[in-house]
């Protein structure tokens, strides 16, 4: 301390007189000079002593340089220096939506494929969960994005993707490996097949873009047009999935064959028509129709009104389907007419029109029997057309606008629709209910809200709730955040701050929402505060709400406490934090130069029952000075308030001023932060300047300035460092940097591949509690969520092995006679143990049991799948010892005069399935169905001649070896009771017993 107290005192010495420089000397003038006097002795010993003077000046000026250098240097060696870091690793935990290509489903219905940027996801369509990924560790996947997939018209279990890097790869994706690659040079943008095809595919290649007319073809041809460039266009062609050369063992190769179909714009749907002899592209504001036996004749255009979107083809009849900019959904019927004489004209066709979609189609598909169509579009709502009566039937609400829609084509269960959200998420519904059956995501962003948010000057909020492990995000929508688990890789809930109805845009101006803007969480993880705002305009007011949110631990999910209306007038709030201290104070800044904490205030009702809410404590401010941030001492003693060139320390229980640091170094402070367990020092951030503050002896420890500003910093919770990042000129690099105390020389500095909005510390089921290790996550430009640190763990499903499809167990398909007449009873085990792994209903309550029965007969399923969910609703299952206690009770009840009928008390006896084939089964029932029918017996046909089942009986305490019973077919005589068939010789029984259930007769 005295050292410091020594670098701060310099001594004074004053100047003498001599030592006051003179002033310019005048002129020079055109008179002679004066004579040159010569020096005496005393004016030599003037001279000689302000030398003397000035070198003792000088030298006391370099021996305070001297002890100050020294004193910096003593200082920086009184806290040990700590070793450098190892580079932070990172990883995202989202994916790319940038690709709106609609999933594809395997054959069965069990799996469907998505595309992420350069790799293929499989999911499952039970659960969603990714099962595995293409390609596998062993192959070299696509070096661009891919753009289109189908499944291979040769085999089902191959897959066909193609890319913007020019290649056609062909996959087993049963067994995860790449098959072949086929290098056309050419980025290609859509692909598709068809059965009759089977070696060949059509692909839409991008044509490069024209150059610049150089200045002299300028000159030659003055009313040519001066642009540079053209719309892109593609060329169509037909690819041979065959190699050239096969036994060559190259890693790619060059097709056998390849032939040009013809040139269009920018293609936003290729298809073949359900006959296989129509091949149709949509581009531009035209539809291209070739015929497959004459493909060297090229493209016949069909002139729509507006730009086309999207295509798809009627699954059973050659007409096809297009939605196009302005909305409208357009049924094209051209397929039939006649190939016109001359190649490559323009014509109209015959369509029906059907429009509801207010802005841009995105997606439109068939269903299975071709008697539906669905559209989907920006308005986040799902329209079912019913093609030959024009009605509609709407989906609301689906969660984000729809990007792509495709029909699930299982015939093992009940047809359902999949949509691909704009948020990355997928979206089941049941074709019956017209209901979201299940929704599968991860982290739900939005590229039209990331772009709206990208160009607010809000921050994004971000933050970590300790109680769950799980992180605070924005959600798709502005007024809505999430939660979702970095452990398991699951959205685990949504919450919508600010109710909104989520209307898209009045035509084409976006309508503003309001926005989540910040968020914090207390440390005990039991309350959040959120700010959330809407912009006011010439129509509407704005208005601003703080609301704080109580963690209800049994539900898992937080309820709203109190709303406080306009906490800081209409002004904007710049910072809020919790105290880390008992008392759970809150304090918010705003742009009203005011600063006020908040408290928990405790009332009882009439009844007696505690009710807590939050009420206002204090307001204060600091000379009419903005205040731009606050922070909490770690004991909770202190709070900081940032202002313009200073820092403002107050007594967090009184309020009392105790002292400002003024930072020099930082003219315009944008955040503070403690640093350290202890709290002696503050790191200041402003621009590019970056200064730590000791506030115990109120000075600057050390200044850094860099070239770039500072976007934020993240303090070590058990260590004396700290992590900041900096701003680049892109913002798809940042650099960050990790800082001791003890020097202004970084301990490590790492350059970002992405641009960083918001970080935070991340506390990892790993860390080691002390440890210098570092575990960020924070959001990027791009609205991707990202996790930084030296022992970071996710689930990665890139390492998924490939063989987990194999070992799915799928749905069983059921034959027409099990729809009709319900699985028998001589069931196989494996069967039951499948439908009890895929056993996804819910128990019933009691207020939804008054609408089961609601839907039509023939939109309900099966009587056998509501039965025993139903049943089990309502029934106890009871105990063994209650049963027999029961049992007991119930003999001694019964009076001795009372004689029981003796009862057949053998367990019922199974048949394993593999010993009895479906068409002997079948064979017992033929005698009754005759009967119905009024059919003469006829002798049977040697196939279906009656079988006669064998079923072992339960054997007899003496452990005799028992006599088989043999249940034989018989014709029923609805005349005769039941007891006298019982008893007819055709069937052998005992008298007395009742026959078993399982009886085939």
């Amino acid at each position: 301390m005295a050292a410091v107290k020594v670098i701060k005192h310099t001594p004074f010495v004053p100047r003498l007189p001599k030592d006051v420089p003179l002033p310019p000397s005048p002129a020079e003038s055109t008179s002679p000079p004066p004579p040159v006097k010569k020096k005496t002795r005393k004016s030599k010993t003037k001279e000689k002593e302000k030398e003397k003077v000035k070198e003792g000046v000088q030298g006391i000026k370099r021996q305070g340089e001297q002890e100050k250098g020294n004193a910096n240097a003593q200082r920086e060696n009184e806290m040990p220096q700590p070793e450098p870091l190892k580079p932070l690793a990172w990883a995202s935990l989202t994916d790319s939506n940038s690709n709106s290509h609609p999933p594809i489903f395997t054959k069965d219905g069990s799996h469907f494929f998505s595309i992420v940027r350069e790799r293929i996801k499989i999911h499952s369509t039970l659960s969603g969960k990714v099962i595995s990924t293409l390609p596998g560790p062993q192959d070299e996947g696509h070096q661009d994005v891919i753009t289109s997939a189908i499944l291979s018209a040769n085999n089902a279990f191959q897959l066909i993707t193609v890319s913007l890097d020019g290649t056609i790869k062909v996959w087993d994706f049963l067994e995860g490996i790449l098959l072949h690659t086929i290098n056309l040079e050419q980025p290609i943008h859509h692909v598709c097949g068809h059965e009759k095809i089977k070696d060949y595919v059509f692909v839409a290649t991008a044509k490069a873009k024209k150059k610049g007319i150089s200045d002299g073809d300028e000159q030659q041809k003055p009313n040519r047009s001066a642009k540079t460039s053209t719309e892109e266009s593609c060329i169509i062609l037909r690819v041979s999935l065959k190699p050239q050369n096969p036994a060559s063992g190259a890693k790619w190769h060059k097709s056998s064959q390849i032939t040009p179909v013809g040139k269009t714009r920018y293609t936003a749907g290729l298809a073949v028509s359900a006959s296989g002899e129509w091949l149709i592209a949509v581009a531009g504001h035209k539809a291209y129709v070739a015929q497959m036996s004459a493909l060297k004749s090229g493209f016949t255009k069909y002139v729509s009104p507006e730009a086309l979107t999207c295509l798809a083809v009627h699954p059973l009849e050659d007409y096809f389907a297009t939605g196009d900019a302005k909305g409208v959904v357009r049924l094209w019927y051209c397929l039939n007419q006649g190939r016109p004489a001359v190649a490559n004209v323009e014509k109209r066709s015959q369509t029906s029109e059907l429009h509801w979609h207010a802005h841009a189609v995105s997606s439109v598909a068939f269903t299975t029997n071709g008697a539906y169509l669905l559209s989907g579009g920006e308005e986040a709502v799902l329209v079912i057309w019913q093609l030959h009566s024009g009605k509609k039937e709407f989906v609301p609400r689906v969660g984000s606008p729809i990007k792509s829609v495709v029909v699930s084509r299982s015939s093992a269960a009940e047809e359902e629709y999949l949509m691909g959200l704009a948020d990355a998420s997928f979206a089941f519904i049941s074709s019956a209910t017209l209901k979201l059956s299940r929704v599968f995501s991860r982290i739900k962003l939005d590229s039209v809200t990331s772009s709206a948010r990208a160009s607010s000057s809000s921050a994004t909020p971000l933050a970590v709730h300790s109680l769950s492990s799980t992180l605070v995000l924005p959600s798709s929508h502005p007024s809505s955040l999430q939660t979702y688990s970095p452990s398991s890789s699951m959205l685990v809930a949504e919450l919508e701050v600010s109710p909104s109805n989520r209307v898209s845009r009045q035509e084409e101006k976006m309508l503003e929402p309001s926005r989540v803007e910040r968020v914090v969480i207390s440390p005990s993880g039991e309350w959040m505060a959120t700010i959330d705002r809407r912009e006011g305009d010439e129509s509407f007011r704005g208005e601003i709400y703080l609301k704080i949110w109580w963690w209800d631990k049994k539900s898992a999910f937080w309820i709203l406490n109190t709303r406080v209306d306009r906490p800081h007038s209409l002004n904007k709030v710049t910072s809020m934090s919790f105290s880390p201290s008992d008392e759970n104070w809150l304090v918010t800044t705003g742009e009203d130069k005011n600063v006020k904490t908040w408290r928990i205030r405790s009332t009882k009702d009439k009844k007696g029952n505690v009710e807590v809410s939050w009420t206002s404590r204090s307001s204060f401010g600091f000379r009419l000075e903005m205040p731009r941030d606050s922070a909490w001492s770690p004991d909770g003693s202190l709070l900081a308030v940032a202002l313009d060139g200073s820092v403002a320390l107050y007594d967090s229980i009184s309020n009392a001023l105790h002292f400002t640091i003024v930072c020099s170094e930082c003219p315009k402070i944008s955040s503070i932060h403690f640093i350290g367990h202890h709290g002696q020092y503050i790191a200041v951030l402003g621009g590019p300047n970056l200064v730590i503050c000791d506030i115990i002896n109120r000075s600057v420890r050390w200044h850094r300035r860099h070239k770039h500003a500072y976007v934020t910093l993240v303090p070590h919770p058990y260590q004396d460092t700290f992590a900041t990042i900096h701003r680049s000129p892109s913002d798809t690099i940042n650099e960050l940097m990790v800082y001791s105390l003890s020097s202004s020389t970084p301990l490590l500095s790492q350059r970002l591949p992405f641009g960083i909005r918001n970080l935070v510390w991340y506390p990892a089921p790993n860390h080691v509690a002390r440890s210098r290790t570092f575990s960020l996550v924070g959001i990027t430009h791009a609205f991707g969520v990202v996790l930084l640190g030296h022992d970071i763990s996710i689930a990665n499903e890139a390492s998924l092995s490939t063989k987990a499809l194999q070992k799915g167990l799928a749905v069983p398909k059921r034959s027409l006679f099990e729809e009709m007449f319900g699985v028998p009873a001589l069931t196989d085990m494996s069967h039951n143990a499948v439908s009890s792994t895929i056993d996804t209903s819910l128990p019933w309550k009691s207020s939804e049991t008054g609408s089961v029965f609601d839907a039509p007969a023939y939109l309900m399923p099966p009587m056998e799948n509501l039965f025993e969910p139903l049943i089990n609703g309502f029934l106890k299952l009871r105990l063994k010892e209650n049963v027999d206690e029961e049992h007991q009770s119930g003999i001694q009840g019964v009076p001795d005069e009372i004689t029981t009928e003796p009862m057949d008390i053998e367990e019922p006896a199974f048949i394993e399935m593999g010993k009895v084939s479906n068409n002997d089964i079948l064979d017992t029932f033929i005698p009754f169905f005759k009967d119905i029918a009024g059919l003469p017996d006829y002798p049977f046909h040697s196939d279906t001649r009656p079988v006669a089942v064998t079923l072992p009986s339960t054997p007899s305490s003496n452990h005799a070896k028992p006599a088989p019973r043999t249940v034989t077919s018989q014709k029923l005589n609805p005349n005769v009771s039941s007891k006298k068939q019982a008893s007819t010789p055709s069937v052998p029984a005992k008298t007395g017993k009742k026959r078993s259930r399982h009886s085939l007769a």
